[in-house]
């Protein structure tokens, strides 16, 4: 057993430059060593030696980074160690604005109101299209049963009266009751609900790591303003006046995001290397962008018009056919008794089918997801471009990170989303005809 003792003069000091405290350490150590192997003498304690720029970035960034190794402190400068802009670091000698904050905490209580509504009023519209759904088939077939027992009766009178007008008022009341659905289509109201809780979930989670990472400062208070209101137009909550309309003339992506801020365009040739970008990320992203531009936001959107294409027939097929069997049943019992009970009880399951097809399969819904995910792709490509044109490269998003999440929100490896940028720019045509930039949402389409 050998006990070494640490030189008493060893002392460490941490603190900014302005607040230092010094404590002086006394370092006992005990060391169990085999015999005839390892020698006292043999064994040394490091100094501890902390630098000064390296003490000052650990106070200003407490949990974000960790303290050298020893011995390693000589390959530490200050520009290595972090690279913050001065502005966004937090720091005790420059407290952040507490009015910001306030109001940054107003935001995020009101984006967290907004995520309980749409959960809520999504349930909501959810239920109306099962009760509905249930209660229109319901009140269809009861017509066209009423209709065929009353061209059973082969004498006219009261019992015949009874079941032609039971029959009609069933259909008509279908027809309404249908009609009204088929223009609200309440499975899409449902996923636009779904779509805008998710959203300002992401809100409220990109707000909360603004307060926790940096000095959050009054650009970043108008930045959320305005993502919520851009959220309200894309996903708003009251139906009269203001709902979003089901069946519009021109398929267009869903944009819920404030229009991107114009960036500075700086000359031909200017230096665009640094903050994780370089030509090579550059030329990447700029194949990536005109991928998605080319090949997915037009998949999507050709998608969504094929469904629209379908919901519009079926929402006027179901209303047609309850309407000939409201007329059809009106008719039983008269010289044109056998076409008008077919026309009754025929036109009532079809149109029990028709009403199934629709809102059971809730092809509204589809087609509001195939728009959504258009606008997700518009999006990022937006996104690339608006950092692409930023010729400024600190007043971009940060490279690498930019293309992580680009990377992530294709569904693809870095590598994948490498190959695919190499391929597009070896041979840009046939890479676009044939491969989408994304993969995550592929199973939707094949």
């Amino acid at each position: 057993m050998a006990i070494l003792q640490a030189p008493r003069s060893t002392w460490y000091s941490l603190g900014s430059s302005s607040t230092r405290r010094c404590t002086r350490i006394n370092i006992t150590a005990t060391i169990n060593l085999p015999r005839n192997q390892v020698s006292p003498h043999d064994l040394s304690i490091p100094k501890i030696i902390a630098s000064r720029v390296l003490v000052e970035e650990f106070e200003m960034r407490t949990g974000h980074t960790t303290l050298p190794t020893p011995g390693s402190e000589k390959n530490y400068d200050h520009d290595s160690i972090i690279n913050l802009d001065n502005s966004k670091r937090r720091s005790p000698n420059n407290p952040p604005d507490a009015m910001v904050i306030a109001k940054l905490y107003a935001i995020m209580d009101s984006v967290a109101d907004r995520v309980e509504m749409h959960k809520n009023i999504g349930a909501q519209r959810d239920n109306w299209n099962l009760l509905l759904l249930t209660s229109i088939n319901g009140i269809t077939l009861t017509a066209a049963t009423l209709a065929g027992l009353a061209a059973t009766i082969n004498a006219s009178g009261p019992p015949l009266l009874a079941l032609k007008i039971s029959s009609t008022i069933l259909y008509l009341a279908a027809t309404g009751m249908l009609a009204v659905m088929n223009k609200i289509q309440p499975s899409q109201l449902a996923e636009e609900q779904r779509n805008s809780a998710r959203l300002f979930k992401q809100l409220h989670q990109e707000i909360q790591t603004t307060l926790a990472v940096r000095d959050p400062t009054a650009t970043d208070v108008s930045d959320a303003m305005e993502k919520v209101l851009a959220l309200d137009r894309a996903y708003p909550l009251p139906l009269l006046g203001a709902m979003l309309e089901k069946f519009p003339k021109a398929v267009e992506p869903t944009l819920w995001w404030p229009p991107k801020r114009q960036r500075q365009v700086g000359k031909l040739g200017e230096e665009t290397d640094g903050n994780g970008w370089d030509g090579k990320l550059e030329g990447e992203m700029r194949e990536i962008a005109r991928i998605l531009k080319r090949k997915d936001v037009a998949e999507y959107l050709k998608l969504s018009k094929k469904a629209l294409k379908v919901s519009g027939i079926l929402a006027i097929s179901g209303p047609l056919l309850t309407a000939v069997g409201a007329l059809g049943s009106a008719f039983v019992g008269t010289i044109h008794g056998t076409p008008a009970v077919m026309f009754a009880v025929i036109g009532g399951a079809l149109a029990s089918v028709v009403n199934t097809m629709e809102h059971g399969g809730q092809v509204g819904m589809v087609f509001e997801m195939y728009r959504s995910t258009a606008g997700l792709f518009r999006l990022t490509q937006e996104t690339i471009e608006s950092n692409i044109n930023e010729r400024d490269v600190e007043g971009r998003e940060n490279g690498e990170v930019l293309k992580l999440k680009v990377a992530l929100q294709l569904g693809r490896s870095l590598t994948e989303l490498e190959n695919l940028a190499a391929a597009s720019s070896r041979n840009y045509k046939q890479a676009v005809d044939q491969d989408l930039a994304s993969k995550l949402f592929w199973q939707i389409i094949y």
